[in-house]
């Protein structure tokens, strides 16, 4: 017989550097610890909706400047001492048809309620709701910040 390969549990979670993605990836990391899953950590960028004289044109390099973002939210969220296994992810792309194709498989998706999009007074942004909506796995969304003496240091409630 075969050695059968083992599957790791998994926890996507999706990151922008916005503060509820930081809180985000704290709580997928808390739960990481308890379950024994591994995190992955997904940031996704896209060509801006502009075109003309533009960072295209000045040879801005979006992709290096998404993995920048993650590398500084896991050292800001973490710093040097990862408490799990913390894989990482850059993808281009529309946020919540690539977050949806990693969390396939995933024991669970966590997000913040709002990130570096517009109408940040929105209680859910699009890429949230539309999470919640088609997701194939639970999906946590992470409210924050808010103040540690409310509800603790990530918004978890």
């Amino acid at each position: 017989m075969g050695e059968r390969a083992v599957s790791v549990a998994r926890i996507v979670v999706g990151v922008d550097g916005s503060g509820p993605s930081e809180g985000a990836l704290r709580w997928a990391a808390r739960q990481a610890a308890l379950t024994g899953a591994v995190v992955e950590a997904v940031t996704v960028w896209e060509y801006p909706m502009w075109y003309g004289t533009s960072a295209l044109a000045a040879g801005f390099d979006f992709a290096d400047n998404a993995a920048k973002i993650l590398a500084q939210a896991l050292d800001e969220t973490f710093g040097s001492d990862r408490p799990v296994e913390i894989r990482t992810r850059v993808e281009q792309g529309n946020p919540a048809g690539v977050l949806l194709a990693a969390s396939r498989g995933a024991e669970l998706l966590v997000v913040g309620n709002r990130g570096h999009g517009g109408f940040t007074e929105a209680l859910l942004g699009s890429v949230g709701q539309h999470l919640v909506q088609h997701a194939e796995c639970p999906v946590v969304v992470i409210r924050g910040p808010v103040p540690s003496t409310a509800h603790g240091a990530d918004g978890v409630r």
